[in-house]
């Protein structure tokens, strides 16, 4: 059974946290991964793009321009068309939904192999607490200095610390989530994640 150092906010080592190897020592599926952030990606475009490509999405063209023969010119039925500068858009954009669907189970796996990798790589750190006494910025630094983390680290606690939250909003690299949003795509682009006791063990029973 793989198992982490618990440290305390000195960095000092005061015991181990044992991981479940269902969770945080499986294969690596790194095509789920994939498919995974492909599909936070897409979830969050917008879809907004429109054009009008319908008659009913334009005023006027109502009337012929002129009459269908005998003035030399194209036969023309409206000043609505495609044709025409001020008309219609012909398979244009339109309003739409770029997200696509993929299973609980793929979404576990995915996780999973995530934070095996990081568990592997030594990317994965178990603090015995998070609580910081202020909701200031300040603190927030001192607590990365101290425990010597990068600018790139995720907190991940086991509920909601408005105090840490506060604190760690306007470090723009870092980040504080919840177990009930921990992602792929978070764990992916912060450098190292810092856990709790209390958040690993969330973190077991909400994929296992």
């Amino acid at each position: 059974m793989p198992e982490l150092d618990l440290i305390n906010l000195d960095k000092k080592k005061v015991g181990t946290v044992p991981l479940s190897p269902d969770v945080f020592d499986v294969k690596v599926r790194e095509h789920l991964v994939k498919e995974y952030v492909s599909l936070q990606q897409a979830n969050r475009r917008s879809g907004s793009a429109s054009t009008k490509s319908c008659r009913g999405d334009l005023r006027g063209g109502g009337k012929k321009p002129w009459k269908q023969k005998g003035t030399g010119r194209a036969r023309a039925g409206s000043i609505r068309s495609p044709l025409w500068r001020g008309g219609l858009t012909l398979f244009g954009p339109t309003p739409r939904s770029f997200g696509f669907k993929l299973s609980k189970k793929s979404k576990k796996i995915a996780l999973k192999s995530v934070l095996t990798d990081r568990v592997r790589n030594n990317r994965l750190r178990v603090v015995e607490t998070l609580t910081l006494e202020e909701p200031k910025t300040k603190a927030a630094v001192a607590l990365l200095k101290k425990l010597e983390l990068p600018e790139r680290t995720l907190f991940v606690v086991a509920e909601k610390d408005n105090n840490l939250e506060l604190a760690i909003r306007n470090l723009p690299n870092t980040d504080v989530l919840s177990v009930e949003g921990l992602n792929v795509f978070d764990l992916l682009v912060h450098e190292t994640i810092v856990c709790t006791p209390e958040s690993i063990k969330k973190i077991e029973e909400r994929l296992n």
